[in-house]
């Protein structure tokens, strides 16, 4: 655990760890200058586009997965025991705040995608639709995460956040690796949509 600049979180998708939720700031923020002048409205449309595309992107993964995943969906792909980072911000608080549970959620995310999109390569190779659409996931997931990382740089001076990820997949049966993608699909439904609705007004012109 320890606090990971936001160079190296882009380069740890696949590998993931747990670690504590700590802000730092300080003087040195690296790559601020990087801004693009339409860094709000860009972030503000990748946070839609993704709460746009979750329910399909979920319903697809069922699809492929096949029986008995698609007839006891409510009790297999339950999210109530996978992990994710606590997502406590609202409308009335803080921008900070919310830029900071954004990122935060989007980096494990980000994560999580990659450790599915493993296992999908290794158990649907032949799943294309599929597999496009959780590689377009993670591009979108990776531009978000690099504008939160401007804005939080440029607007607050936050440079180094230490994130959570979730449990690996790695050497878990083939029925296991299915269903905790499910589980983390089905919860990240659920989170973008709240995710959106206190994101999206704090990013209004």
């Amino acid at each position: 655990t320890g606090v990971v600049p936001f160079v190296a979180l882009l380069l740890l998708q696949r590998r993931p760890v747990a670690g504590r939720a700590l802000l730092v700031t300080g003087p040195g923020c690296p790559g601020h200058g990087l801004c693009r002048s339409n860094v709000q409205e860009q972030t503000r449309r990748q946070v839609a586009l993704l709460n746009a595309t979750a329910q399909d992107l979920f319903s697809l993964y069922l699809k492929c997965q096949g029986e008995p995943f698609s007839s006891e969906t409510d009790k297999l792909c339950n999210p109530g025991s996978v992990f994710f980072p606590a997502f406590r911000v609202n409308r009335t608080s803080e921008r900070k705040e919310v830029m900071v549970a954004m990122y935060k959620l989007f980096a494990f995310l980000n994560a999580s995608l990659g450790n599915i999109t493993r296992d999908q390569e290794e158990l649907n190779p032949t799943a294309k639709e599929l597999l496009d659409r959780l590689h377009n996931t993670t591009k979108t997931t990776r531009g978000l995460i690099s504008n939160l990382t401007c804005l939080l740089c440029k607007n607050y001076n936050v440079f180094q956040v230490d994130v959570s990820y979730g449990e690996s997949s790695k050497g878990k049966s083939a029925f296991k690796k299915k269903q905790q993608g499910c589980q983390v699909l089905r919860k990240y439904v659920q989170v973008i949509a709240q995710a959106a609705r206190v994101l999206l007004p704090h990013l209004s012109p």
